[in-house]
């Protein structure tokens, strides 16, 4: 058995009964469960249909998710996130480059390697080395004044932790920003790498190894480990090239508002919504959502 989830943007709903109703009546599907009214809606098939991608990229252009996945094994134990753009909306590197002045290289450094069109470890040596000089306190500065949360986030976590579930943060940025971003939203640990600092200025070098896309299946692998679970039991979320790794391995790899060379490999993305909406395709409803 498997399950199709139309869901929108809490702020713009657009998921209505008609367009429901439609589609399940269109793929032979059972009774719709409406998970939040207008926002996101359930349905439940035998087989996978033929045309998913191609309603897939209908419905994009209504602002409408479309996830179609497994029935059996929805409720993850356990979220393995991304911080860049995935739990904040923000590309820490690039707010710490326009501090110092080279905003403009840094950023397009940034979109290459999140696309993968550079090596990772190469492009985030290159986009440390141009922050040389910059005093430490601007981080502090930065996350005061630049960095916002993702939408949702906080829900996300509340609830997955309330029903049991481990949570990890893991990024390629730097940790003076992941432990802020991880204690703010409840993550239970944080990896990601080190900006080397001297006389309370950045060196411009990283700390070795550089944590990057192998770094984060290896979290996947110790993590799951650890806590006895499989790695089926994992959410994973990211939008660059170097969370593909985790993402095909997780149970659920969720390509948020990715990178289109990265959203073509998931098989979940979601590219309107926010992250309830990774509560959505575990089939929680809006009523079960901790504050």
């Amino acid at each position: 058995m498997f399950v199709a989830t139309l869901l929108s943007h809490p702020q713009n709903p657009v998921v209505s009964t008609a367009l429901v109703e439609n589609l399940r009546n269109a793929w032979g599907g059972g009774a719709a469960r409406w998970l939040s009214r207008d926002e996101a809606a359930e349905f439940a098939l035998e087989s996978l249909p033929s045309n998913q991608w191609e309603v897939w990229a209908d419905l994009q252009q209504m602002g409408v998710d479309l996830v179609v996945q497994p029935a059996e094994g929805r409720r993850k134990k356990m979220l393995l996130a991304d911080m860049d753009s995935t739990m904040i909306q923000q590309e820490c590197i690039d707010e710490l480059a326009d501090e110092a002045g080279v905003g403009d290289r840094v950023k397009e450094i940034t979109a290459k390697a999140m696309n993968g069109e550079l090596d990772f470890e190469g492009a985030l040596t290159e986009r440390v080395g141009l922050l040389a000089g910059l005093p430490e306190s601007v981080i502090g500065k930065v996350l005061a004044e630049r960095i916002t949360l993702m939408p949702g986030g906080k829900a996300l976590l509340a609830t997955m932790k309330a029903n049991g579930a481990y949570a990890a943060l893991v990024s390629g940025g730097f940790t003076a920003f992941t432990s802020k971003i991880a204690a703010d939203l409840g993550f239970d640990e944080n990896r990601a790498n080190t900006l080397l600092v001297e006389d309370g200025k950045l060196t411009g070098k990283p700390g070795l190894p550089i944590l990057g896309r192998a770094a984060k299946v290896q979290a996947l692998e110790e993590i799951t480990a650890r806590l006895g679970i499989a790695e089926a039991d994992v959410i994973a979320v990211g939008d660059g090239a170097n969370d593909l790794g985790m993402l095909k391995r997780a149970g659920f790899g969720v390509a948020l508002h990715a990178k289109p060379s990265v959203a073509a490999e998931c098989d979940i993305r979601i590219n309107h919504g926010d992250l309830t909406a990774l509560l959505y395709v575990q089939g929680y409803e809006k009523a079960e959502f901790v504050s």
